[in-house]
């Protein structure tokens, strides 16, 4: 080969350093616009049990007698020995509760939103789409006066 037609090798590590840089941009950025990204469910326990006692510790000021003060104390600290230990231990555990505790959020948020939706159609909340539950709400029965504007309906609130 020819020297005009050999060039250096791109320096790989410099790209990855330039990449580096500008996440590591980014993410001060984003810290001094929205503030500390919350951390994982372990750390977020932590800082709980931590704000915790730090508010039972400042009302222990305010209790009368020593023997109350010390029990909170010692409530405050036994507290603290049990929940770190299992922090330490088990981190990915309260990650997984968190998850599990959304899901079930969203499972009740989409089963409250069908019964209000089925509610103002004004379908019977027995009755599956297509279907009829045969309950005390599917319409007129005989002797019940008809269906006009001034009759009334039974709601079913289960």
């Amino acid at each position: 080969m020819s020297e005009a037609t050999e060039r250096p090798a791109p320096d790989a590590d410099a790209w990855a350093d330039a990449c580096a840089e500008d996440l590591a941009a980014e993410k001060a950025r984003r810290r001094a616009a929205y503030g500390q990204p919350p951390g994982s469910a372990a750390e977020e326990l932590r800082k709980l049990v931590d704000a915790v006692a730090d508010k039972v510790a400042s009302f222990q000021s305010s209790l009368p007698g020593m023997a109350a003060q010390s029990a909170v104390q010692q409530l405050i600290g036994q507290a603290k020995a049990v929940v770190e230990p299992v922090i330490e231990r088990n981190p990915q555990v309260f990650d997984h509760l968190a998850a599990a505790g959304g899901e079930l959020l969203a499972a009740y948020r989409s089963a409250v939103e069908g019964h209000e939706r089925r509610w103002a159609s004004g379908e019977p909340s027995g009755t599956a789409p297509g279907g009829s539950s045969g309950g005390p709400s599917d319409g007129p029965k005989k002797g019940d006066g008809g269906a006009g504007a001034g009759s009334t309906e039974h709601i079913d609130l289960d």
